[in-house]
Parts: structure tokens; sequence; C-alpha cells
């Protein structure tokens, strides 16, 4: 049986209300890690691991210089003491370093250039800008979500996230000199959601935001250190004469005070001031650790050399030389279940299972006596068994609320379940080999899928998969993780040994992926992400491979225009029947290629990609007809290169360019024996066309011809007096004399030229008739004239047409003439009066 928890406990002040516990982590070999008072240091929280760089700043004792001193490098070492990475430095002076929320590595350097690491070594490098460079960094902070630079210039930059944002200007406190200390209130934990600094200048502090500096007008400083809680409410700051003041952000508040002079067993100038968690500070000399309560009251402990401290939500870390230890305020369910003489129903829940495994009757008298808190006391052992370190005692607080919640009749076992579940998995990935010493707060703070992106960071799929499937969770980010590091693994091909040469050829890999896509990921894990990575390694046979297993072609096809795949991509968009995603590719290969290329592209597709050149077509026909018409002559189609000339000539009003277009359409058509007709039209139009541009140029632009068919010329032509012009067009373009007659008639009953239109009546037999001048006149509204030409109709239709023509005793003296008693019996029906009436009936009784 492991020892009882509270033997590591220790009371804060005289009370014993308020208890802080070292709990031993790691235990590290003697020499694992270099002299850390040596090193520049940064820890990266949540159990992370921590960076180290020798500090030149520092003298070097003869024959003390390890190799990692040889030469400028960094390297990475788990809170276990394991070797994470190691790479070397060989640019510009390094500024500061630290870790992202994602552990990542940050290093920052004096022109303004900062990398993000992975702990495979792997980088992505940004800069904070040409300005940056030109005046240089004196000093960063480094959060979790961005950074703040403190410029040359003494400007304040900040950049928020990690994807190469522009540096924003914070407001300019206006100091003339770097300040002792300052530090950083990230956006998360502002009232204002900005990221605040507060720095000490002379005796003041500053607080520096986006929008303004404000003076604190405090007379207490200079401060040589100054910490924020995690939580962003409060302050320690630490000043020159030692005194470690507490005060609450918006420096309102006063909450505490300590001499660190007085402190027994402090050697040296203090290296570190942290929080631990949100209610003590850590004090850090080179061999003494000091946890400050609220009220002043503190605890001691002590190393056996140089330590450094990593502040946590819930407590904090401290590496030694020898060791690596979590210090934290006892939670409240476990002060509440262990606590020697407690008297909560969880202890006594817990009493009792130790009675019922000792076989006692006592533990019936334990559950009768809480029976009304009985589901209060299980609740706060399963909480208390996921605040314990020690998997004996996870186990004994467990069973003990098991035991609890069976006499419970109605009882959710869920949260049981979910907590067995979690220290299962916390006690795995605590484990030296793997050595992420998280705590149950910060595994809930950060969630599953945080702990597994850092397990697959570290290359540890196979935990990483087998957590995800302990906890139901979907696998797509590990294998999509474990496929990207093999194919950067398969690289080697040919030039290691053991299993490296096994990885050969692109179709092995791609095998292996997807059979354990496939058998892990059911089916539903994109590839197209894992093909880029293959790309981006220089692999495009094989990430050509990957995408034809992509069922989705919207993720297949961007990243095969990008690995220049134009026809794949292109055949993909054609395939997927996404017009959207075809004419995305289209306007990509259009913009990329010359036109040549761009069509022969498309050409070659054949009827496979049939659809692709009529999405091309419509778009260009909408949008860039140049381009439609350099397609379709490359395509060598004359007869859509017609018709498009033609298309174009509709909407053309300047005649040069107009005639040009239809000059263009016959040309086309000429070429296309098929064509011939066409052809002929075309070339009628563009002479009409001509004739149009003439007439309108001897008119001075009075009369407006162009655009008119021959119809409307011929007819333009005899309302405006030009008879032999309109005769010379019925010639050259071989009007027929009937539809010529028509439109001779129109025009002189227009310009109501009776007297000409009775001389060109007479001008020779009329090919229409002059039944056809009669109806026109009196449709429009000249009875009198056209009764003129009633006389050379036929005979059968003069009645009707004197009718027509209003003349009554006209068509009754054509009956009488005609002797038709029957036609005038007709118009003696249809009689308009009496008058007419009478001579009908006196006619009629003229005739036989």
């Amino acid at each position: 049986m492991a020892e009882h928890p509270t033997a590591q406990w220790q009371a804060m002040d005289d009370t014993n209300n308020v208890f802080y516990r070292r709990q031993q982590l790691y235990t590290l070999d003697p020499g694992k890690l270099p002299n850390l008072d040596e090193c520049i240091i940064a820890g990266c929280r949540y159990g992370g691991p921590v960076a180290m760089m020798r500090d030149n700043a520092k003298m070097i004792a003869v024959g003390r210089a390890t190799p990692m001193f040889a030469k400028s490098q960094i390297q990475v070492y788990s809170p276990a003491g394991a070797g994470l990475l190691l790479f070397g430095w060989e640019q510009v002076k390094i500024i500061k370093f630290g870790w992202t929320g994602d552990e990542r590595l940050v290093v920052l350097n004096e022109e303004g250039v900062y990398r993000l690491y992975d702990l495979q070594g792997d980088y992505v490098q940004h800069s904070l800008g040409g300005d940056a460079g030109e005046v240089g960094i004196v000093d960063a902070k480094i959060h979790e979500s961005g950074l703040v630079a403190l410029t040359g210039s003494l400007q304040f930059l900040e950049v928020k996230g990690w994807e190469g944002n522009r540096p924003m200007t914070l407001a300019n406190p206006g100091i003339s000199e770097p300040p002792y200390s300052w530090t950083l209130i990230p956006p998360d934990f502002t009232i204002s959601r900005h990221t605040e600094i507060l720095l000490s200048v002379e005796s003041t502090v500053f607080t520096v935001d986006n929008l303004d500096a404000v003076d604190q007008r405090l007379s207490r400083g200079p401060f040589t250190y100054i910490a924020a809680s995690p939580n962003g409410k409060s302050l320690a700051l630490l000043t020159f004469t030692g005194t470690l003041w507490v005060v609450s952000t918006d420096f309102q508040r006063s909450l505490a005070e300590f001499d660190t002079t007085q402190v027994v067993g402090a050697v040296g100038d203090v290296r570190q001031v942290e929080w631990c968690g949100n209610d003590a500070i850590l004090v850090n000399w080179s061999s003494l650790s000091l946890i400050v309560g609220p009220f002043g009251d503190t605890l001691s402990y002590f190393y056996s050399g140089s330590t450094f401290a990593t502040t946590e939500i819930d407590g904090i870390r401290i590496l030694g030389p020898d060791s690596c230890d979590f210090i934290q305020k006892v939670p409240a369910s476990i002060v509440s279940v262990l606590r020697p003489g407690s008297t909560s129903p969880s202890a006594i829940l817990l009493h009792a299972w130790d009675n019922f495994m000792q076989k006692s009757p006592k533990a019936d008298e334990d559950i009768r006596s809480i029976r009304p808190e009985l589901a209060g006391a299980v609740d706060e052992l399963i909480e208390a068994a996921g605040n314990e370190w020690e998997p004996t005692w996870q186990r004994k607080l467990l069973r003990a609320a098991n035991f609890g919640k069976g006499f419970l009749d109605l009882y959710n076992p869920s949260d049981f379940v979910n907590m067995g579940k979690t220290l299962k998995v916390l006690n795995a990935v605590r484990y030296y080999e793997i050595a992420i010493p998280i705590t149950h707060f910060q595994y809930l703070y950060l969630s599953p899928h945080h702990l597994i992106t850092r397990l697959t960071a570290r290359n540890l799929h196979l935990l990483a998969l087998r957590v995800s499937s302990f906890l139901e969770l979907p696998p797509d980010s590990v294998l999509k993780h474990w496929a990207s590091a093999k194919i950067l693994k398969s690289r080697s091909t040919g030039a290691g040994t053991g299993k490296d040469t096994e990885l050969g050829g692109d179709e092995d890999v791609c095998k292996s992926i997807v059979d354990k896509f496939e058998s892990l990921g059911g089916g539903g894990v994109s590839y197209a992400e894992i093909a880029k990575k293959a790309w981006e390694a220089g692999r495009t046979s094989l990430a050509t491979m990957l995408l034809d297993h992509e069922p989705r072609a919207s993720d297949q096809v961007p990243l095969l225009l990008a690995m220049k795949e134009d026809h794949l991509a292109l055949q993909k968009a054609v395939d997927s029947g996404d017009t959207d995603l075809v004419y995305h590719v289209l306007l990509q290969l259009y913009t990329r290629h010359p036109l040549g290329t761009f069509f022969r592209l498309i050409e070659d597709g054949g009827s496979h990609l049939a659809p692709a050149s009529k999405l091309l077509q419509v778009y260009a026909r909408e949008q860039n007809r140049e381009m439609l018409r350099d397609f379709f002559y490359s395509d060598d189609r004359r007869v859509e290169s017609a018709v498009l000339s033609l298309d174009e000539a509709n909407g053309l009003q300047h005649p040069e360019a107009k005639i040009s277009a239809i000059k263009s359409a016959q040309k086309f058509f000429s070429e296309d024996k098929e064509r011939a007709f066409e052809a002929k039209m075309m070339d009628e139009y563009s002479r009409l066309l001509t004739l149009q541009e003439q007439l309108e140029k001897e008119s001075d632009g009075r009369i407006k011809f162009f655009g008119q068919s021959v119809n409307e010329t011929i007819r333009t032509c005899l309302v405006n007096g030009m008879a032999k012009r309109a005769d010379k067009i019925k010639s050259d373009f071989k009007v027929p004399d009937k539809r010529f007659w028509y439109l001779k008639l129109h025009a002189l009953t227009e310009t109501r030229d009776f007297e000409g239109l009775e001389t060109f009546s007479r001008s020779k037999r009329s090919p229409i008739g002059y039944e056809a001048f009669v109806r026109h006149l009196v449709e429009k509204s000249h009875p009198k004239e056209a009764s003129q030409y009633v006389a050379r109709c036929d005979a059968p239709r003069r009645v009707d047409l004197y009718v027509e023509c209003g003349e009554w005793r006209m068509a009754i003296k054509e009956c009488k003439e005609r002797g038709d008693k029957t036609k005038l019996e007709l118009l003696k029906r249809a009689s308009p009066n009496d008058l007419i009436t009478r001579e009908i009936e006196q006619v009629a009784s003229t005739m036989k």
C-alpha cells in the first residue's frame, strides 16, 4: 500500500484549513540536465516540455563546458528529463523563445524573425516586418496565442496568432529606456479582450494596450519582477528592496506584502517570481523555492541545485537537478475526503468502504449515518479520485464511490465511468516514457482532443490511437498525422536500414496508408490533406495515388491544380458534375497557361471533356468574347466562328466595325464548302451595309439607312423621293417585282403621292394586280382614291370592292351592267340607308 497522500501535505496557516502538497512527478538521473543556473529556459504549460539554451551572458568555468555549449543550440527536454529535440542556431542573436498553446517552440531573433518549431524539428518562419528588422528587437514576451515584442525604438509590436499575421503597434507609453521588467496579460483574461502589458518604469507601472497607455501613479517601484496570475486578476511585483507585493490587476486592492530578504536559507538574488495557480506565489532562489500564501504564510522547499518553475493554472511545476515536482493547493475534494479527522459524508463513505473490506458491521452504520448525503459523497469521492496522482489511491477512492452508489436507487453512473476512463488515460500519459504530467483539471480545461494532438506531435501514434478508441473519439486526426509522418520517413528509401528500406515505392506507401485508413478510420478520413503532405515532400506520384482514393472532388481538385496536374484536375472536376468546380478549374488554367496550351488541354480531352468545353463557351459568350473567338479558331470551328461574328455584329452600331464583323463571318462561312449559301448571304449583307453607309453620306446623315433590311432600305428611298436609288437597289439585290410593287405602293400611299401612284400603276401591268391597290388604300383610309383602281380589277370582284370603297352607286351600276340581279338583291340587304335601297329597287325593277 502506497503511503497516505496526507504525508505530502503541508499546512499553509495555523488553522490547518489550507494545505499544499509537493508531488514528485519524476526522478531524474544526476547529470541528465545541464546546470539550470547557466541556461535560459522556457517551460510549456499543461505538463509540456522545457526548452534550454546556454546563457551567453554568464561565465563558464574552464573544463566544465559540455557538448551543449560547444555551439549555439537549443535543447528540448520532457519533464522526465528525456531529450525530445536538439537543433543548432546559426542565425543572429536569439532574443526570446517560448511555447504556443499547441506545444510549438517559438524562437525570436533580434531582426524580428521568428520560427515555430514542432517537436520533430520542422519549422515555419515569419517576420515582424522590415521596420522591426531595421531598429531591432530588444525584448519580447511570448504567450500561448501570440507575442509582444519591444523594438529598439521602444515601441511595442503585438502579433496575434501564429499564422504570420501582420504585427500591430500598441499605444506608445513614451518611455526613454527599456523597462526594468514587464509582463503581459493575454486577451482571454482581460476585460477589453485585448492584450495588456504592464511595464515597470521608474517608480510606477504603465498599463498599455492597443488604444492607450495609462500611468498607475505608483511610488513603490521600480520592480525587478512582474508576474500576472493565470486568470489575469492579480499581479505579483518584487521591488528592488526585496518586498513582494501582491495587488489586483487594476491596482485598486492590495492583497498581500512579504519581505523576501528575511527568508531563511535564501542565497543570492531571486531568480524567479511565478504564480502557483491563482492562490499563491512562488519565489525561486538558486536552491530554494518559497511558496507565499495570500496572508504572508510561507512554505519552503529545498533542492540540491538550481531549479526552474513553470506556472500552471492549478499549481506550479518545478524542474530541479534530480527531480520534477508539482506543487499545488490540495483540492477541496481531497481535503474533504482524506483530511485526518474529517467528518464529511465522503470521508465517512471511504471509512465505510474500509470497514466493508474488513467485513466489519460498522460499514452499515456508516452508510446509514450519511444516507441523505450519500449521492453527494459519491460525487465527491469520484472528484477526489481525479485529483489524486497515485493509482493505488485512485482505485481506492473509485471503489469507495462504487460501493456507495450501490445503495442509491437512482444514480447516473456516467460520471463514475468517465472518471475511470479519464484516469486510465492520464496515468498512461504521465508514465515517464511519455512524460506529460497533466492534472485532471488541466485535462478538462484543454479537452481530450488537445491531449491527443500532443501525443501525435510526439509521433506517439499508437498510444494516441488507443486513447481515441478508448474515449470513443474519431481517429481522423491521429491517422492523418501518422500518414504524414510515414510519408516523410519513407523519403529515406534505399538509404536506411531495417524498416526504412521496406518503405519502398510510392505504391507500397499508398497501400499501407489506404489500408490503415479503411480499417481504422471507417473510410471517412480525407485523403486530400495527406496527399498535400506528400506533394510538399516532393512525392508527386504518391500524392496523385492518394488523391485517387479521395471521394470528394472539391478536395481533390485544388490540390491537383497546385500539383500542376491540370488535365487530371479538369477530368476530376468534370466527373464530379459540379459546374462551379469545373469553372474554377477552367479559370485557373486560363490564367496559368498561354492561350494555345489552354485550348489544347481541353481539345485533347475529346468527348470526356466535352462538358468542360461547353461550359467554357457559355462563360466566354457572356464574359470574354475574345477568348471564345480564339477557342473556335484554334478548334477549326468555322461555322461557330461565323455565328459568333454575326452575333457580335448584331450589337455593334459603328458602320465600319459592323461591316468588318459581317465580312469576317462571310470569310468563315466561305471556308466551309457546305455553307456556300450563308457565305453568299453575308457577302450581300456587307454590300447592303456599305450601300446604306453611302446613302447616309449622300443625305448628310439626315436620313437613317444603316442596319435596315433591303425592303426597309427601298422603302426609305421611296419615302424620301429617291426613286432611282430604289430602282437601283431592286436591280442590284434582285428584288422580285411583286415585292417591289408592294413596297412602292405602301411608300407612295404613306407620302400621299396619289398622282405618282397612278403613274406607277400604269407604268406596266401590275404583277400584284390592282385589288391590292384598292385594299391598301381603303385600309389607309383613302377610299376615294381606291375606287379609281376597281375598274382594273377582275369583274367578279368589282361589286364587293366598290362596296368596300363606299361607292354603292358604282356597285349598283356594275350589277346593272352585268345583269346580276342576285348580287343586286344582296346589296339591297346590306344597304346602308333607305336612299340606296330605293335606288337598288328602281334598278332592279328595270331588269328582267
